[in-house]
């Protein structure tokens, strides 16, 4: 038998290829963070990513085919990640009344996006405009979050907490509104309690959905 097991990999210093491999991704994540987040993605190089990361043009390829893709890697982060907060918080506030999930839900989602400003930057900033296949990304999940929020109203409606109606337009408004608020305040704004944020937030959302 032969060509079944492959070749030992060689470590060094105790880690495996493998593991060093990841370690240059997260260190070319951490620099997208920072320098897409700080300076901007336009003014951002690969030379100046790979110098922060500390590693070579040839290990950035190795993990990405360029800027857009680090960048789409990012957003795509910090989406998911913002997208499990809301469900397990809202989830937790199952038996409360619909303010209280919206809240819940609102804080969960601000938590996620805007305690780093370099986070909102990228999420709410840097992403747009930069190509048709970015753009068409940004948009799935700006679906996806339209209809999570609209299950969450439709179960709101079936309990009698909020009107019965076709809300597809009124959340892409309220998306709109709090994708800008949240950037707003994390980019100029951030002495303005974060709860205030969410409470102006969850009231936007409790008024477009209890009004006939």
């Amino acid at each position: 038998m032969s060509g079944r097991n492959p070749a030992p990999r060689r470590s060094y210093a105790g880690r495996s290829a493998e593991e060093r491999r990841a370690e240059r991704r997260e260190r070319l994540l951490a620099a997208g963070l920072e320098l897409f987040g700080t300076r901007g993605y336009a003014a951002t190089s690969i030379e100046r990513l790979c110098a922060t990361a500390s590693v070579s043009t040839r290990n950035f390829y190795e993990e990405f085919s360029g800027r857009e893709e680090l960048l789409t890697t990012l957003h795509r982060g910090v989406n998911e990640r913002a997208a499990e907060a809301v469900s397990a918080a809202y989830a937790r506030a199952a038996d409360a009344d619909f303010a209280t999930r919206v809240e819940r839900a609102v804080r969960a989602f601000v938590t996620v996006t805007a305690s780093d400003p370099r986070w909102a930057r990228i999420a709410f900033v840097e992403v747009i405009g930069v190509s048709a296949g970015l753009e068409g990304h940004r948009f799935r999940w700006r679906g996806q979050w339209e209809d999570a929020m609209l299950a969450m109203i439709r179960e709101a409606a079936a309990r009698g907490e909020a009107v019965d109606r076709d809300y597809r337009l009124t959340m892409i408004a309220i998306i709109g509104a709090v994708n800008n608020l949240v950037h707003h305040w994390s980019a100029r704004d951030q002495h303005v309690p974060l709860d205030d944020i969410t409470a102006e937030l969850t009231h936007l959302i409790l008024a477009a959905v209890t009004t006939p």
